[in-house]
């Protein structure tokens, strides 16, 4: 898959390079979640049928991180992340617009007229209520008749688990509330984190359960503080290891602390691990953070958490 990076409008030499008959499945796409490769894969099968290669535009930073918008916290896919899973999925061509305040205020025919005409789409193929354009103007009727009959547009139903449309705040919600396997069925994934182990407080080793302390490569959504049961993939090592994570602020040891920790307790592992690649799945919630009365009463809880965590993985 070839990532092209663009900005508002083409430049001619831009659409020189990139203008061809192609099916482009067009969103934002954060979480790439079932109802998004829905979309996805209904361009790349339009695609192959017509022998046109498939092709995703996608915008970056998150319109709701430029705008300041509401209740946006952070990407569930980050760009590497989405980048990873679009190649997997039989995509050609990623492209990647610029999204700042400017391009905001731009109208949705401009944005066919500037944006996508100039690539030579085929085929868009949008979800169902796919809006474009400044406030949100553009919908999916507004993109076919923009196409003035050289584009066509094909809109994709609502994917649907026991009867609730499958998006990506919800997915949000449920990360919020600990409630990764309903991420995860939404996803049709583990919830996954990524970052570098950094040295930490040490705590964990002085207590008998030594920890990586990590430090996310990206804007990632966090879920809930608590305690988790996951599976953890390190970098130069094989397959996925067992672990336990705390997300939170460590009570028993710090008090007016706001900012989350992140560390995983990897079961039944030792090594040096600092400055490595550490790749965390999501698999169930064990339990709230909580302050304890005494260092022994954390060993205690930390070692049922332990418990819990190889039970549910092993």
């Amino acid at each position: 898959m070839k990532t092209v990076n663009l900005s508002y409008p083409l430049s001619d030499d831009v659409a020189r390079a990139y203008a061809a008959p192609q099916v482009l499945a067009l969103g934002q796409f954060d979480g790439l979640h079932l109802g998004h490769a829905s979309v996805i894969e209904t361009a790349v099968s339009v695609a192959r049928r017509a022998g046109l290669p498939a092709s995703v535009m996608t915008f970056y930073p998150h319109p709701k991180e430029v705008m300041k918008k509401g209740d946006y916290d952070g990407y569930l896919t980050p760009p590497e992340e989405k980048e990873r899973l679009l190649g997997e999925m039989g995509i050609e061509y990623l492209y990647v617009v610029q999204f700042n305040e400017a391009f905001s205020r731009v109208s949705p025919h401009n944005f066919v007229a500037g944006m996508l005409l100039p690539l030579g789409i085929h085929t868009a193929v949008v979800g169902f209520d796919f809006r474009f354009g400044y406030m949100g103007e553009g919908n999916v009727d507004m993109l076919r008749e923009l196409g003035e009959g050289k584009m066509d547009v094909f809109a994709v139903p609502p994917f649907l688990i026991e009867e609730e449309k499958v998006s990506s705040s919800g997915i949000r919600k449920w990360l919020h509330e600990g409630r990764v396997d309903l991420a995860r069925n939404w996803l049709g994934r583990p919830y996954v984190l990524r970052g570098s182990i950094a040295h930490g407080e040490k705590r964990g080793r002085q207590i008998g359960f030594p920890t990586a302390n990590v430090e996310l490569s990206e804007h990632f959504v966090l879920p809930a503080k608590g305690v988790y049961a996951v599976k953890a993939q390190l970098q130069g090592e094989a397959g996925w290891m067992p672990g336990v994570m705390n997300i939170g602020v460590k009570p028993t040891f710090h008090e007016g602390v706001t900012k989350p920790s992140l560390e995983v307790h990897l079961l039944d592992f030792s090594g040096d691990i600092y400055d490595r690649e550490l790749t965390i799945q999501f698999v169930s919630y064990i339990r709230p953070e909580r302050k304890f009365s005494s260092i022994d009463e954390l060993i205690a809880q930390i070692s049922r958490d332990t418990d819990t965590a190889r039970n549910r993985l092993l």
